[in-house]
């Protein structure tokens, strides 16, 4: 039976500000980490010498090649390598493929195996300030196992930004989009609120909004973007909140939870802004009160997305 049938439906999860984490190891050794991925985010694990590489000329030094699996062709990413490790021949035959999906962009990282799922609450997810202290980190936050031992969660959306970034974001031109758009006032003289935790992604929203000329504030997770917006005299001049889904200390959930529990920010409107796009997420958000929801390779949409929210909403 595979590690991935039993896991908890998504909505369950989202409600008691949960996630469900997928725990594997790229080398053998004990005193090597675990590492973490959402078990959303993941489709299977295969053999890795069950699966012949077909090598891409010139490709990016990560990109081992793809494979076929199911009809379908997958570049396998190196993720030992990204992490420092280097396979030998006799490694790569024992190794593993984590076959994920991010944004619909199917992608194989290698790994050496998959141990087994956890449940943990978004509290339990830390982002330790010698992981976090730079842009380049690929470390986006961590959590201890029931035996103490420390368990890593990588921000995969820079290791994919990296290797293939023409597949992860589309920062886009945003003048163009927004140039025949009425901008509420609200919008143009207010400040845009952000929730990300991920140092790639928040590069991207703020190409976006800074071509826009939209002042924005992006907070490291959903608790720090909530006590900032409960500590203001007046949460009306928020002309808008954007927030990821998974995010350590509180949850996006959680985050639009909250923020409909309160008649001070009831309507404000809220966008998703996830790598998670599957229907259910999406259902999710939306059962919850968000207003809409974004694709995160499609950040160049925010704008004209919040545009047309407040003006249906006649958030002005």
């Amino acid at each position: 039976m595979s590690i991935l049938d039993h896991v908890d439906a998504s909505t369950n999860l989202a409600k008691n500000n949960e996630v469900q984490l997928l725990l594997f190891k790229v080398d053998e050794s004990v005193e090597s980490p675990f590492y973490a991925i959402n078990v959303f985010k993941t489709r299977e694990v295969v053999e890795a010498k069950r699966h012949k590489l077909t090598l891409i000329p010139s490709a990016h030094p990560l990109l081992e090649g793809t494979i076929v699996l199911r009809g379908t062709q997958i570049p396998i990413l190196n993720l030992p390598v990204w992490l420092g490790n280097h396979f030998t021949k006799e490694d790569n035959d024992k190794s593993n493929f984590l076959i994920c999906d991010f944004n619909g962009i199917i992608i194989g990282l290698r790994i050496m195996f998959a141990f087994r799922v956890v449940k943990k609450n978004w509290a339990q997810m830390h982002a330790p300030q010698s992981y976090s202290s730079g842009d380049s980190s690929m470390i986006i936050n961590d959590t201890r196992l029931e035996d103490g031992s420390l368990c890593l969660v990588l921000d995969y959306e820079k290791l994919l930004s990296d290797v293939i970034p023409q597949a992860m974001v589309d920062t886009g031109a945003s003048p163009d989009n927004i140039k025949d758009l009425e901008i509420p006032t609200k919008l143009r003289n207010g400040t845009v609120l952000i929730a990300e935790d991920s140092k790639t992604a928040q590069t991207h929203l703020s190409i976006v909004f800074e071509n826009s000329n939209i002042d924005y504030k992006i907070f490291d997770n959903g608790k720090q973007l909530i006590e900032y917006i409960f500590a203001l005299s007046d949460p009306s001049v928020i002309p808008a909140v954007v927030t990821d889904i998974e995010m350590p200390e509180m949850s996006g959930f959680t985050v639009i939870q909250q923020l409909r529990a309160h008649k001070e920010t009831a309507a404000l409107p809220i966008i998703v802004n996830s790598s998670m796009t599957g229907d259910n997420n999406k259902r999710e958000a939306e059962g919850l009160g968000a207003d809409g929801f974004v694709n995160k390779t499609k950040s160049k949409d925010i704008i004209p997305l919040i545009v047309e929210i407040m003006h249906a909403k006649n958030y002005m």
